[in-house]
């Protein structure tokens, strides 16, 4: 089956910086695919000439199978919503969402049939009267996309389109935006820097560093299976250490920390005695105890004290001051509420199983 899009060898250099470098990707289509990465990788240059703002300097850009690179940004079969969504104050709802439709010469019943069929799609039936400025955050989000999908393109380009909302809000659009995507049928290309949007709406996400994709992946591939160690720190909250591997065991390894703590973790790649490595534990992969006989079986078990209570609902985590560690450690509170009675300073004990510790060869080394 053709994808909506795809990209081939995309490459844009700037003067002498490589902004984007060799980047292949495809999208099926239908889906929600996310271009997840820190500010200054590449993926809004990646966005902006998918849409054609700016040519490739190599690569091609294809939509369901047709190259678009000579095709002009108005012609092309994709729109986008930006962070600050470019509604015109002047306008009320119904000429906003009309707007690209009158541009095409669309008569007037029909436009007005379209903008009543989109506002019913995105759950806000007769407002097509009302200003912009009488809509709340979300509504001026959702209207934004209506004036998008009346166009019926086949790829809605989004970028960073929730950053300028607040938190409550943002978390409730990720669900609206997903929901969104999947009553329209029509494949959505994200980007943000936010791993959280990312992993919730995302049927596939690339994590781009330095212009280049780490990983491409379900948000499940990402978080449990990272296979580099940029991913490994970029997506979800770790502990890590940095540390030198003195026993090579099949897919396992023993190392030493620069703290002096004796561990063992799954290699991720290449690994060689000698070799410097970077570990990574998420929070949650630890175990939590109040005896060290209640940690029997795991891989790793060190003891230390409360030094943080880091208290968030559901969310809440711990920080165990460790000096066979070396430092502090960064712990999820079991929602059982076991733990409840914790206080700063509490003995504590923690293990956790190489399985759950992802290594990786230190800086390529």
């Amino acid at each position: 089956m053709i994808p909506d899009l795809e990209c081939t060898g995309l490459t844009r250099r700037f003067g002498e910086t490589l902004a984007v470098d060799d980047v292949s990707f495809s999208v099926p289509a239908g889906s929600f695919f996310s271009i997840l990465g820190p500010s200054g990788c590449g993926k809004t240059t990646i966005m902006r000439m998918i849409a054609g703002f700016l040519e490739p300097t190599s690569g091609d850009i294809a939509i369901k199978g047709r190259s678009v690179l000579d095709v002009a940004p108005n012609k092309r079969p994709v729109n986008m919503v930006f962070q600050h969504l470019a509604l015109f104050p002047m306008m009320n709802i119904e000429a906003n969402i009309g707007y690209g439709l009158r541009r095409a010469g669309m008569s007037k019943g029909d436009i007005a049939r379209k903008v009543d069929e989109v506002l019913d799609r995105i759950g806000l039936p007769g407002i097509g009267k009302r200003k912009v400025d009488e809509l709340s955050g979300g509504q001026k989000q959702r209207v934004a996309i209506a004036r998008c999908m009346v166009l019926e393109p086949d790829v809605l380009l989004l970028d960073e389109p929730l950053g300028a909302l607040d938190l409550k809000l943002r978390e409730r659009m990720k669900i609206e935006l997903k929901s969104l995507q999947a009553a329209f049928d029509t494949t959505f290309v994200y980007i943000t820097h936010d791993q959280s949007e990312a992993l919730v709406m995302s049927d596939h996400i690339a994590v781009m560093n330095n212009g280049r994709f780490e990983q491409v992946g379900a948000g499940q591939d990402l978080y449990y299976r990272p296979e580099t160690a940029f991913v490994a720190g970029f997506v979800g909250d770790s502990n890590r250490w940095r540390g030198t591997v003195e026993r090579v065991a099949g897919d396992a390894v023993e190392l030493r920390t620069e703290t002096g703590l004796t561990m063992r973790a799954a290699a991720k790649g290449q690994a060689a005695n000698g070799g410097a490595v970077d570990i990574f534990v998420r929070p949650e992969a630890i175990r939590l105890a109040r005896e060290p006989g209640d940690l029997a079986g795991f891989d790793n078990r060190l003891s230390g004290t409360v030094g943080s209570l880091l208290f968030n609902g559901a969310a809440s985590r711990i920080i165990v001051e460790s000096g066979e560690a070396g430092g502090e450690i960064e712990v999820t509170l079991p929602q059982s509420g076991e733990f409840a009675d914790l206080k700063r300073g509490a003995p504590v004990h923690v293990g956790w199983s190489a399985a759950q510790a992802n290594c990786f060869a230190a800086n390529g080394g």
